[in-house]
């Protein structure tokens, strides 16, 4: 059905993906952890001066930017969690047919750390997206009210 050259091409791509996944998740979980620091800073004050310099199109803006990266972390980082979960499972099961406990055992361990780090970054990345919208909508309803009324 499938040649040996083929299956044995896409067996070496996905090793070689493995590592690349794995840091790309490790740099998730740093955007992450970057983003709650901003988001602290919107919500203690960084929107309100924005809203207060008055200018809308800044405001809208800096409220997509920050929405679309948090969107960003919601949706790639699990990705790459699922890829880090399957990666490792092909050799993991290959090993428990000859086996070989210590094989299917990293695997599982590397498997399972990749799903829990790109479920973590996707969560932080959901929240702070649901906040953030709440956040900007309000304050561009009050810049709206304030520019109505001035």
């Amino acid at each position: 059905m499938f040649s040996g050259i083929s299956l044995g091409l896409m067996h070496q791509i996905t090793s070689l993906l493995l590592t690349p996944v794995i840091w790309a998740l490790l740099f998730f979980v740093g955007l992450a952890i970057y983003e709650i620091g901003i988001s602290i800073g919107e919500r203690f004050g960084g929107i309100r001066q924005i809203r207060d310099a008055g200018n809308r199109d800044v405001l809208l803006q800096t409220g997509k930017r920050r929405i679309e990266r948090a969107d960003f972390l919601t949706r790639l980082a699990p990705m790459l969690g699922l890829m880090g979960t399957l990666i490792p499972l092909g050799p993991g099961l290959a090993a428990l047919g000859d086996g070989d406990l210590r094989v299917l055992t990293t695997a599982m361990t590397v498997a399972f750390d990749t799903t829990v780090i790109g479920l973590l970054a996707g969560m932080i990345g959901f929240v702070l997206g649901r906040l953030r919208r709440r956040w900007y909508d309000q304050a561009i309803l009050q810049l709206n009210k304030e520019q109505h009324h001035g």
